[in-house]
């Protein structure tokens, strides 16, 4: 399956990007914390982040950022590069909540598309901000074949066929090696 890419042409000034709900579980504060080597006390320790103020663990901004970027790519597609992301917190995400991520195209010029995002949960604005991206430009020209279908069509079946090619070769390889590994196991009964 070949997911699809929005293209310059298809987006609006105020067209509105669907919500997305990220529910903020401990395990997804920590874990991203720490995969973004973010080793802050205040992400993973609830003790000492408490000592230092906070009710409770919360999500660093490395993670707010990505979440941001997935967000935006997640609507636009595969094919979306992000030339920038400009975001402010606020509120801190706690676990337990919800964080629902909203946004509107706010400006479109010279291939470049901005979008605004604010994502809330039960305090209040965890993060406000902007995203400029830019998505790719539609077929200059192109003509039916006479069997149809648009250039994207195209592109997914000669993906597909790629993928079963490729799928043939790696089970092609799979039964020889399986058939080596069979024959040297034979041998070794031998000795």
């Amino acid at each position: 399956m070949i997911t699809k890419s929005l293209r310059y042409d298809d987006v609006q000034v105020g067209d509105e990007i669907p919500m997305l709900e990220i529910p903020l579980t401990r395990t997804l504060i920590v874990s991203t914390a720490i995969a973004s080597r973010d080793y802050q006390d205040v992400h993973h320790d609830p003790a000492l982040a408490n000592e230092k103020g906070s009710q409770d663990i919360f999500m660093n901004i490395l993670t707010t950022n990505g979440l941001v970027g997935r967000y935006i790519t997640d609507w636009a597609g595969p094919n979306a590069v992000l030339q920038s992301v400009k975001i402010r917190l606020g509120a801190p995400n706690y676990p337990g909540d919800t964080m629902r991520l909203t946004g509107a195209v706010t400006a479109k010029a010279d291939g470049v598309i901005e979008v605004g995002i604010k994502g809330a949960n039960g305090l209040g604005d965890h993060v406000t901000g902007t995203v400029a991206l830019a998505l790719p430009d539609p077929p200059i020209a192109w003509q039916a074949d006479g069997g149809g279908g648009s250039a994207d069509d195209k592109a997914e079946k000669q993906a597909e066929k790629q993928a079963k090619k490729q799928a043939k070769k790696a089970k092609k390889k799979a039964k020889q090696q399986a058939k080596k590994a069979k024959k040297k196991a034979k041998k070794g009964r031998k000795k």
